[in-house]
């Protein structure tokens, strides 16, 4: 088993007391390196003639080599830990979002024009002219962030209060990112038809709503419905915006192998919301030969997939061979591996039997298929969704722009070739003389990739006709009287 690399996701605090005298730092800094530890910071809080107290961070590779770095410690003569702190923890503490006023509230003029009796001249301004919502709220930048806790990450069904820190992070990302302001709101409901209610039901505060880690096969009819049904954008991240970041991977890295995309052989292992998605967008690119596997080995058309429509679709619309069999046969002579099932699941070996310069996109999260450090000499580009590796595949790529620019063109929906020229516009912000084997993909926090994407989804949302404005958000000047005349 490779070793796995520090990282700062599980970085811990370890607030350490010792005598003060020399060499006792030495000794404390090699017992954390001792155990694999990598120490990113050493302060001093409480310094006397006699003792020392000192907060040593150090970033680990998991919750249990915390402990062994921790007790690490411990076991150098003479030093006391006083206290652990996880850095991830605290920083969720109090959550990671507020709300905040646009317009300051400071005197009964302002009182009188933001709320009573002002606001109800506006109020009758929107009910005469429906569509003066746009303007006159925050509707036109307000995104809903949709979870009933199903699908987490690589957590699973854990259940609408646990995938609350991971909605309020989407949030975070989309003010952060694309200066969009969205609103997690979770269900504690499994019931498609009560969320499809529920979610039409608070529509009208919304310019569009993006659904978040609800199970497959459900996610699918959830999110046709609300598209069918509502007048906004309707975008299930985990499918979409997968799908989307996954082909600008794929744009960059067939540039360094040089290959075709209608020469690809594919393995799409998982093929629940996010392989399907991706599949469809790979065929829309001219990828022809894919292949997907679930726990009982290649969907063939030989199987019976009983009710689930996405899995029957599957096998009818991929696999031109029809070949059978497990997913380690599979990997045999393929050029790419797009792994969207769970960790561990193919190993080094199976890997090297893939082709000479393979692609391994290993996008379980929170621990991918195969490890980089595992990979064999064949894989030339390889790509996870952690943020401590290279090349990390990471849905903030898309959605900030992508609904920044669906918002400033109102559009009604999010078409295929939207996001197509979405992906094209996250591989073109790297010029291709800077494309490597570690660098197919764009950091998130380059802030020419949301500008990009949403100018490219724009432009395509106008070209096919799904715009409902031209302008620009910022651009329009809204008076009452224009409303009410």
């Amino acid at each position: 088993m490779a070793v796995r690399t520090p990282g700062v996701a599980y970085s811990i605090t370890i607030r350490s007391e010792y005598p003060n005298i020399p060499g006792m730092l030495g000794k404390i800094t090699s017992a954390i390196g001792a155990a694999g530890g990598s120490a990113m910071g050493v302060d001093v809080v409480q310094a006397t003639t006699g003792g020392m107290v000192r907060d040593f961070t150090v970033n680990t590779s998991g919750h249990e080599h915390a402990i062994e770095v921790v007790e690490a410690i411990k076991a150098v003569p003479e030093v006391k830990v006083r206290s652990i702190s996880d850095q991830t923890f605290l920083l969720h503490v109090g959550g990671k979002i507020e709300m905040r006023s646009r317009v300051p509230v400071t005197t009964r003029d302002d009182m009188s024009k933001a709320y009573t009796p002002g606001v109800g001249r506006v109020c009758m301004a929107i009910h005469d002219d429906p569509a003066a919502v746009w303007a006159l709220t925050g509707k036109g930048n307000t995104i809903a962030v949709v979870s009933d806790g199903t699908a987490v990450l690589g957590l699973g069904d854990i259940g609408a209060a646990a995938s609350l820190p991971v909605m309020e992070g989407k949030a975070l990302l989309f003010k952060e990112f694309g200066g969009v302001d969205a609103w997690p709101i979770v269900l504690d409901t499994k019931d498609t038809e009560e969320i499809i209610r529920i979610v039409k039901a608070i529509a009208p505060g919304f310019g569009g709503i993006n659904l978040e880690d609800i199970s497959a096969p459900r996610c699918f009819e959830i999110e046709e419905r609300l598209r069918a049904e509502l007048d906004i954008p309707v975008f299930h991240d985990d499918q979409h915006g997968t799908a989307v970041v996954v082909l600008a991977g794929l744009i960059n890295a067939l540039k360094i192998v040089e290959k075709k995309p209608q020469d690809l052989k594919v393995i799409v292992a998982g093929v629940g919301a996010a392989g399907t998605a991706c599949t469809k967008i790979l065929q829309s690119f001219g990828v022809t030969n894919i292949v997907g596997y679930d726990r009982q080995g290649a969907l063939d058309r030989s199987r019976d997939y009983g009710t689930n429509k996405m899995k029957q679709w599957f096998a009818d619309n991929t696999n031109p061979d029809n070949i059978s069999g497990t997913l380690a046969e599979g990997l045999v002579g393929v050029d790419m591996l797009l792994g969207l099932a769970g960790p561990g699941l193919v190993t080094s070996e199976q890997v090297a039997k893939m082709s000479s310069d393979a692609i391994v996109f290993a996008l379980s999260n929170p621990d991918p298929e195969i490890w980089p450090e595992e990979v064999p000499d064949n894989v030339r580009v390889m790509a996870t969704g952690r943020t401590d590796y290279p090349n990390q595949v990471n849905n903030s790529l898309c959605f900030p722009g992508l609904f920044r620019g669906v918002l400033d063109v109102r559009a009604s929906t999010i078409n295929d070739e939207m996001k197509i020229a979405a992906a094209k516009a996250i591989a073109g912000v790297i010029p291709d003389s800077h494309i490597s084997e570690d660098f197919i993909i764009p950091s998130v926090f380059d802030k020419n990739v949301s500008r990009r994407v949403a100018r490219a989804v724009s432009r395509v949302a106008s070209e096919t006709g799904v715009a409902r404005r031209r302008q620009r958000r910022g651009d329009e000047v809204y008076a009452a009287f224009e409303v009410q005349g």
